[in-house]
Order: structure tokens, then C-alpha cells, then sequence
């Protein structure tokens, strides 16, 4: 499992910050802690390899389960291709052996496709916590992009949900602009996208108000 999941048990717990108790205040606790949720918010069991001490996860967001509905619909009709395959002259003469082994061939195909939906799925997700974003772009089991962006480095945020689908289903992207080395953050499909704003909104306010007051968070 990818270490952004990792749950380091020897963290030392601290006060908060006060920061975190005014993000607290605003949104309160929704979603849960499984691991197949798409949205939570101050995750109990979500930490990263690179999270500093004391940075709290604000929010562990993926995209909306719906996503994924038109691959599973499209995997359940894939598995009934073979109850047809005896309709079919030049695979019907083949010897019983050999209709087994292609119809094996074609379930472990539909099986990887699927595996592969899921995975980009599951590993595909968002973070944001009191100091910063952070996306993990999921390539393969072995190679994973993860970017990240101070919230002070935010210049820009604009929220696009479009269609009735994503307007019923309450889903869309969070598009962000930074001053930091990747240029643009692109959260996708991912639920509740005008809470995800107003979380970046207030978090980007109390940025610029602790450099006014010269406050530590």
C-alpha cells in the first residue's frame, strides 16, 4: 500500500493549531476513515511520508465513487461475452480445450482491465492539510508522480462542474494555480468541490493573516 497511508504510531501529539481549530470549527467531521472513502475530512489514520511534524490532514479527498460506474458496467457486460462465443462458427469448432484456455484468456483480460480501473482509482488522490496541497498522481504499481505546494505559494482557484450528472451528484474539479515548481494542481471529479474551495479560501486567509499579525500557526 502506498506510504501516504502509512500510520506512524511514535508522532508526537501537540496542541493544535489554531488554525486547525478554526478549519475544525468550519467543517466538522464528514466522511469516514475507510479506505475506500473518497471524502473525509481530518482523517484519523492518513499521514504521508513527508508530512511534517505537527501538519495536520485537513482533508483526503478522490474522486467520486460514480466515476467508476461506466467501467463496471462495461466490465459485467465483457464477462458475458463468452456465454456467446458458441455462436460463433470458428470458435465453436475449436476442441473443448481450446474454448477453455480462450475463455480463460478472456476473463484474465477483463480482470486486469478491471484491477487496473480500481488501482487508478484507489491511488489517485488528494490531500490537503494546514500547510499545504498535495496530489499523488498514480502511474503503476511501481512508479507514483507526488506534488506538492505551500498554501502561501495558492494564486489562483476556480471550481468547474459541469452537466447535470456532476450538478445532481454534487462532484467536479478544483483547479489550482501556484507560484511552486508544478504551475497547476488539478483535483478531478472529486466530491463536494465548493467545500474543497472554501477550505482553500480560508486557508489561504489565515496564510496572509498569520504573516500580518506575525503569528505562528
Amino acid at each position: 500500500m502506498a506510504d501516504v497511508f502509512r500510520r506512524d504510531e511514535k508522532r508526537i501529539e501537540k496542541s493544535e493549531r489554531k488554525s486547525v481549530v478554526a478549519l475544525r470549527k468550519l467543517l466538522g467531521k464528514t466522511g469516514s476513515d475507510s479506505v475506500l472513502s473518497s471524502f473525509s475530512t481530518f482523517p484519523t489514520k492518513v499521514n504521508f511520508e513527508t508530512q511534517d511534524e505537527g501538519e495536520e490532514v485537513v482533508l483526503f479527498l478522490r474522486q467520486h465513487p460514480i466515476v467508476n460506474v461506466p467501467w463496471i458496467i462495461l466490465v459485467i457486460f465483457a464477462l458475458t461475452i463468452p456465454s456467446v462465443f458458441g455462436f460463433f462458427p470458428m470458435i465453436a469448432d475449436l476442441p473443448d480445450t481450446y474454448q477453455f484456455v480462450l475463455e480463460l484468456m478472456w476473463y484474465s483480460l477483463v480482470f486486469g482491465f478491471a484491477l487496473a480501473k480500481f488501482m487508478s482509482w484507489f491511488f489517485n488522490i488528494y490531500i490537503l492539510t494546514d500547510e499545504r496541497v498535495v496530489d499523488v498522481d498514480f502511474i503503476n504499481l511501481f512508479y507514483r508522480v507526488v506534488s506538492t505546494a505551500k498554501i502561501e505559494e495558492i494564486q489562483d482557484l476556480s471550481v468547474r462542474s459541469s452537466g447535470a450528472f456532476e450538478t445532481f451528484f454534487n462532484y467536479g474539479s478544483v483547479f489550482i494555480q501556484t507560484a511552486a515548481q508544478v504551475s497547476e494542481f488539478e483535483f478531478l471529479r472529486v466530491p463536494r468541490p465548493d467545500v474543497v474551495a472554501k477550505v482553500i479560501n480560508q486557508m489561504i486567509d489565515q496564510e496572509e493573516q498569520e504573516k500580518l499579525d506575525g503569528r505562528v500557526k
